[in-house]
């Protein structure tokens, strides 16, 4: 059985766990409650709090921007980011991954934007998106909430999406890695994007890392 090292809040894992009921040859291992495994083929970094100041590579002139960090929560996820990186492991960054990704890649993040946190972004498709050509997993609308988003690109990371409306990145992807793949996105929350965990199950299920 192939097994995914992960960090869900427990304000997620109602969604995980639906959305990995259709993969019972995949194990995930949730690092928050149980101790993962450090030989698991795989590594998915989900939502939640805000980076904590020590681990941002930029300066950040009014500490008030971050919001409910949790450095325990940053430590696992930085050191098996770093990890999966080398080992080049199948890897699906979401929300807050997306920014952890950026920033162990030594990317920048814009601390606090507007008009991306609204009650009514956080389950309904409504944010239109803007794909660069040749991206391979598209969705017209998404269900994207945060209030950090990247700024400065990280080494290695290529844009595939923008917010339509004013350019925030929203999907980016690993070049030189064989599933690597980042969205700012909330896909567990709906099953319109099954398909973007299809894709990466199914690198998982093959890989020979």
């Amino acid at each position: 059985m192939k097994q995914i090292a992960t960090w869900i809040r427990e304000v997620d894992a109602a969604h995980f766990e639906r959305v990995f009921a259709r993969y019972p040859d995949v194990r995930l291992w949730n690092a928050r409650t149980e101790s993962a495994p450090e030989q698991a083929q795989a590594l998915l970094l989900t939502g939640g709090s805000d980076i904590s100041q020590r681990f941002l590579r930029q300066p950040v002139l009014d500490p008030r921007l971050i919001e409910d960090a949790d450095e325990a929560r940053d430590t696992w996820e930085f050191a098996r980011l770093t990890k999966a990186l080398d080992q080049k492991l199948p890897l699906l960054a979401i929300c807050r991954g997306l920014q952890v990704l950026n920033v162990v890649l030594d990317g920048t993040l814009h601390l606090d934007i507007p008009n991306h946190d609204s009650a009514a972004s956080k389950y309904a498709n409504i944010q239109p998106l803007r794909y660069a050509g040749g991206a391979p997993i598209q969705f017209p609308f998404v269900n994207s909430s945060h209030h950090q988003a990247l700024a400065r690109l990280g080494s290695g990371l290529e844009v595939e999406a923008w917010c339509a409306d004013d350019n925030v990145i929203e999907q980016a992807r690993l070049q030189n890695h064989p599933f690597g793949l980042g969205v700012q996105y909330h896909p567990e929350r709906d099953s319109l994007y099954q398909s973007l965990f299809d894709a990466f199950v199914d690198q998982v299920r093959h890989d020979e890392s």
